[in-house]
Formats: structure tokens, C-alpha cells, sequence
């Protein structure tokens, strides 16, 4: 814990626990204040985006001070434990920290893994113990966890998370971090350090002393032209990333590379001698800078062909989209068709939905179905990886409109026509996509989820269920919840909540079928609990063990209904008949496979159309509350044991 007055960052802070009103406020304050070469956020970064980076710049700014401004090093290593350990709060959903409970908000809204947020402590932690670096190997390992995290979360936080961007991304930020270095030879050496490569000074003949001694020669220039070129092609390699994203941020991400590169140009334009001088970047060149990057993307708009009118009922969006697509109005009309088709108990929430929440879902569900085709077809598993990597091109292309070319299994390069459905879907899934402000991660993980059902047949424990369940449903749930509009950064942890009790009543409703198709989703903890083996799945009838492990899956899918009910008060007024269907229609699916002790040994349970219609009528019609959500369940049906205190379901 941090005393009284020990660092300056202190100083407008707000007390632990405040609101995340004030917390935002600190954030906000803390990123347009402090001293950087570059703005934090620049005006062209769409505004909704604004206070998630001041939030995540906020989280990095104290992590750094408290590695960097604390003069004692075991004191610093206390203070990042601390700060790891408030990471941790906020991720169990206990921030206290004013910087957490903003920051909350953002991971919460933007679904940020801790892996990138724990990665930079592990290099303010080096910083305290490690003051050389042998080889070019040992700096690039540092930057690592020190440079690389960061534009990860910045990809994050735009909507993308998949491998090759975030290898672009490393590129650059490896990149940003040797020109910060170079530029700050004569700070480091203040604090005693020195992240200059020790072979490559000892290559122009100078020696850890010469540089301790700030001893300016040819030696010296020779060395920073050297790790200036290398810098400078890490720069190219990156520079690659901004044709990757959606138009409105390539600007910006393009201007971190060409700050960048403005560092190293400084370096040069005051002799190299950053032994004694550390170089600035000044406003009238950061204006320049800027001037170049949008002449050069408004030359560029000025050579592609004008796009067409919108229609009256579904205003374009500008966003990138498969040069081979059909007018998004006409692919809105497509996906309608494909949902109408598949008898699935989401096309009947549809009707309650203003047309363009409606059309959104009818996007989702048709790009869902496409993706489930591919796994659930035919034999051959290499020609179904190969369908669902193709697809991810495919998705990637339509969002960025660059040809992706990808290696190995992950991806290879695939028009969008090569795919059967995909030039008639992904028109109005990418609108969809850029009006909901949908991050193409979600999708990409959905993608994730499938390739499991190829090679995954058994999972251990039920974290690892967890993990597919989120991939298949609770992405489901995440994109829902992004078109029917929230402000609550909560509603995407229930809409999570939701989706894996709507997988789980389908894995429990379908434990007999799965298990003829050589998969069982039960975790093996779970089996082993009520002694029950995968065989006794495939039996014609239950035994009483099963009866014991599905009452025990049953009561686990109850408790995620309840939780994620809450949702229904955070989305948007216009949304929530819609929600309360499916919530009400999946509960009372779970609620009639225990009232049938569950029979799922024969034929399939499953709702009449004359109860669907009721239900329908009641969300249309009815009054929506948490507390009528839920489809009531057999009060008689409980484990002995088990459930009988908790609040019941209805």
C-alpha cells in the first residue's frame, strides 16, 4: 500500500471505492496531463473508444511510476506486488483502486484477458533487477513483456484479438520501445541502466564504461546508426497493421509508427549524441506528421470506386467490405432467409425487435449457422479445418477489405466467393459488426469454438467446458447484447452467464445423442463424482447415477439462469421482450427435461409450437421482470442436498 505523499501520481486521486463516475474522471485527467511525445488520444480516435484508452493508459502510468519513481527497489517490487494484486480484485470483480474501478468498465465491455495487464509488471519488475542486457536477444526479450503488452490491449480494445495482428502489433511496439530507448540513453543512465546490446557497443569497439562515462565519439555515432536501422525495419515490419483495421482507427495506429519513426529521426537530427541530450518531438511536427498520414489515406479513398447509395431502410456504414458482396440490403434479406429456414427458438425472438435490431440478428445467426455447417458436415477433419480457417480469412478480409494471407492451419488466403454463403452474409454481418460496435473477436472466438467440436471429444474438468461454452454460446450471448444496446458494463458478464446455461440445457438435452456422435461434454470430474462412465451414456436408458449427474448439471445451469436474469434491466427497452423469450424459452426447455426426470435416453425433448406461441405472446404482450423471466421449475424435482435453499427459479 502506498504511503501519504510518496508519489506525485497520488495527488489527484480519488478515494478507493469511489464511483466509476469519479474514476473516470482521475483516468481521463491522468492521460491528458502527463508528459508524453505523443497524445494518448488522438481526435480521430472514435470517441467511444476514448475513456477505455485513458483508462488502460492509466492502469500503464501507475504500473510504470511505481517501478520508475520509487527510489528504493525492494520498496518498488512491494508497490508492484500490491498493484498485481488490486489487478487481481478487478478481475474477480472487487476493484478498489480508482484506476480498477475505471478500468473495470473497460474490461468488462471490450472482454480483455489479465495476461497483458500481468505481462507489464513483469517488466517494471526486471527493471528493479536487472540493469544490462548482454545481446540484442536479452533487450527483445524485455520488450516482450514490456512494450508488447501494450499494443495488444490497444488491439483489445478496437475489437481485435487474433494472432497475426497481434503479431504486427509486436513488431511495432518492439519498435516503439528500442526508439524510446535510444531516445532516453542519458535518462536510463540517471537511473543507472543502460538497455543499449552490449555486443552490439562492444562491436564498435566501445565498452560498458565508455557509455557509463557518456564518452561521445564516432564509436558512439557508429553504434546508434547501427540499432537505428535495425529499429527502423521492426518499424516496416509492423507498418502492415493499419491496412488491417477498420478505416477510422488505421490513421491512428498508423501515426504510433511514424511517431515512432520521428524519434529516431530526432536522434539523428541532434548528432546521435543521446549521451547528453534527449531529443523532442515538438507540436509543429507532430501536426506534420499528421498532415502526411491523412493525405496519404485520402489519396488512397480517392482511388477506390465510389460505394453505392444506401437503401432507405438500412443506411450504410462506412467500413471495409468484400469487393465480391452483394448490397447490404440485399444480404440482410439473405440472412433472413437462411434464419427462417433453420426452426431455431432464436428466429422467433426476431419479431420483437425494431427491423434494424432484427436485421442484426438475422446477420448473426446466418454467419452462426455457416460456421456450424463446416463442422458438422461430412467426414474428412482436414477439409473442415481447412472450411473454418478459410472462414476466418474470409472474416477478416470483409472487416479490414485486405486480402488476408495466413499460413498453416490458421488461415490462408480466400475470397470471400470461394465460400459457400459467405459473399451473401458477410456484407450485412460486417455492417452489423461496425453499427453495434461489435469487437471481431467474439466471432473469431465463436470460429475457435467449432474447431474444438473437431478434435476436443472429452473435457476433464468444468473450467474446460467453461471455455467452450463460451466459445459457442457465450460469444453468442456477447454479440446479442452488443445489438440490444446496454450502458452497464455488467450486462456483458451476464450475457456470458446466459449463454453457457443455454449451452448447458442443450448439453444436458442432448448427453445421449453427443455421445453417439463420439462426444461427451459432461466433465470427466463430474462422471467420476456419480460413478458414472462415458459408456452409460450410450445406453438406452438412465441409470441412477446419470440421474444424480444430470440433476447436479441441471442445478449448475438453474443458478447461471438466475444470475444472468439480472441482464434483463441493463439492455435496452426495446430489446428486453426479446430477451425475456429466449431466457423464458431455454429455462422452460431445462424446466420440462426435470419434469420428464430426465428422459433424454429416448426422444429428443423438445417445446411444442402451441407453447412457443404462448410464450411469445406473453413477451409481446406481457410485463417484463427478473422476477417472471424464467420459466418456473417442478419444485419436487431438487437433488436431496442440493438446491433446496436457493432462491427458485420464476
Amino acid at each position: 500500500m502506498l504511503l501519504p505523499g510518496e508519489l506525485e501520481i497520488m495527488h489527484n486521486a480519488p478515494q478507493p471505492g469511489c464511483s466509476p463516475a469519479a474514476a473516470q474522471v482521475y483516468t481521463r485527467w491522468l492521460a491528458t496531463h502527463h508528459y508524453e511525445n505523443f497524445n494518448v488520444v488522438s481526435w480521430l480516435l472514435p470517441k467511444a473508444l476514448h475513456q477505455h484508452f485513458y483508462n488502460v493508459y492509466s492502469y500503464c502510468r501507475w504500473a510504470d511510476d511505481l517501478g520508475d519513481e520509487v527510489p528504493e527497489p525492494m520498496r518498488a517490487l512491494q508497490l508492484l506486488d500490491w498493484w498485481e494484486r488490486e489487478l487481481d480484485a478487478c478481475y474477480e470483480g472487487k476493484p478498489s483502486h480508482p484506476v480498477f474501478v475505471a478500468l473495470r468498465q473497460t474490461i468488462l465491455a471490450k472482454d480483455i484477458p489479465k495476461q497483458p495487464f500481468a505481462d507489464l509488471l513483469k517488466a517494471f519488475r526486471q527493471d528493479q533487477t536487472t540493469k544490462r542486457y548482454p545481446d540484442w536477444n536479452a533487450v527483445l526479450g524485455y520488450c516482450v513483456y514490456s512494450a508488447n503488452p501494450v499494443g495488444r490491449l490497444v488491439l483489445y480494445l478496437c475489437g481485435y484479438g487474433d494472432l497475426p495482428r497481434q503479431r504486427l502489433s509486436d513488431a511495432t511496439c518492439t519498435a516503439l520501445q528500442l526508439a524510446n530507448f535510444w531516445q532516453d540513453v542519458s535518462r536510463d543512465l540517471d537511473k543507472g541502466r543502460i538497455y543499449i546490446p552490449l555486443d552490439a557497443a562492444a562491436a564498435h569497439g566501445l565498452t560498458e564504461n565508455d557509455i557509463l562515462e557518456r564518452r561521445f565519439d564516432d564509436r558512439y555515432v557508429g553504434l546508434m546508426k547501427d540499432i537505428i536501422a535495425r529499429t527502423r525495419a521492426l518499424f516496416a515490419e509492423g507498418m502492415p497493421l493499419s491496412g488491417m483495421v477498420d478505416k477510422r482507427l488505421s490513421v491512428d495506429l498508423e501515426m504510433f509508427s511514424r511517431g515512432g519513426l520521428a524519434v529516431l529521426d530526432a536522434v539523428e537530427s541532434i548528432g546521435y549524441d543521446t549521451l547528453h541530450k534527449r531529443p523532442a518531438i515538438g507540436k509543429l511536427k507532430q501536426a506534420s506528421l499528421l498532415v502526411r498520414t491523412l493525405v496519404k489515406h485520402l489519396a488512397a479513398l480517392g482511388t477506390q470506386p465510389a460505394s453505392k447509395a444506401a437503401t432507405a431502410s438500412i443506411p450504410e456504414v462506412p467500413h471495409a467490405a468484400p469487393q465480391s458482396g452483394i448490397p447490404v440490403a440485399d444480404s440482410y434479406e439473405h440472412c433472413h432467409r437462411i434464419a427462417r429456414t433453420s426452426n431455431s427458438n432464436f428466429y422467433y425472438a426476431f419479431f420483437l425487435l425494431p427491423k434494424p435490431k432484427r436485421d442484426a440478428l438475422a446477420a448473426l445467426y446466418a454467419f452462426m449457422r455457416l460456421i456450424d455447417d463446416v463442422s458438422d458436415e461430412g467426414q474428412d477433419l482436414a477439409a473442415k479445418q481447412r472450411g473454418l480457417a478459410r472462414w476466418r480469412a474470409a472474416l477478416d478480409q470483409a472487416i479490414t477489405g485486405q486480402e488476408q494471407v495466413f499460413d498453416g492451419n490458421a488461415a490462408m488466403a480466400s475470397p470471400a466467393t470461394a465460400l459457400d454463403g459467405a459473399a451473401e452474409v458477410l456484407p450485412a454481418l460486417v455492417d452489423t459488426m461496425f453499427r453495434f460496435n461489435m469487437p471481431a473477436r467474439y466471432l473469431h472466438d465463436l470460429i475457435s469454438g467449432a474447431e474444438m467440436d473437431l478434435t476436443v471429444r472429452r473435457y476433464p474438468t468444468f473450467d474446460r467446458l467453461r471455455e467452450y461454452c463460451y466459445r459457442v454460446a457465450g460469444t453468442v450471448g456477447l454479440t446479442c447484447t452488443h445489438v440490444f444496446g446496454f450502458r452497464d458494463a455488467r450486462a456483458l458478464d451476464l450475457a456470458e452467464k446466459l449463454g453457457l446455461a443455454f449451452q448447458l440445457t442443450n448439453i444436458i438435452r442432448d448427453v445421449h445423442e453427443d455421445y453417439q456422435l463420439g462426444r461427451v461434454y459432461l466433465p470427466e470430474e463430474d462422471l467420476a463424482r456419480y460413478g458414472v462412465s462415458p459408456e452409460d451414456l450410450g445406453r438406452g436408458e438412465a441409470t441412477l447415477g446419470i440421474h444424480e449427474l444430470l440433476r447436479f448439471e441441471s442445478d449448475r445451469a438453474w443458478q447461471l439462469y438466475e444470475e444472468g436474469s439480472v441482464l434483463l434491466g441493463l439492455i435496452e427497452q426495446d430489446s428486453r421482450s426479446a430477451l425475456w423469450l429466449l431466457a423464458h424459452t431455454y429455462s422452460a426447455l431445462l424446466g420440462r427435461i426435470e419434469a420428464s426426470d430426465f428422459a433424454v435416453f429416448g426422444e429428443k425433448v423438445r417445446l411444442s409450437k402451441a407453447g412457443k406461441m404462448v410464450f411469445m405472446a406473453k413477451a409481446r404482450f406481457g410485463h417484463h421482470t427478473e422476477e417472471n423471466i424464467l420459466e418456473k421449475r417442478d419444485r419436487d424435482r431438487r437433488r436431496a442436498g442440493g438446491t433446496g435453499s436457493r432462491r427458485r427459479a420464476g
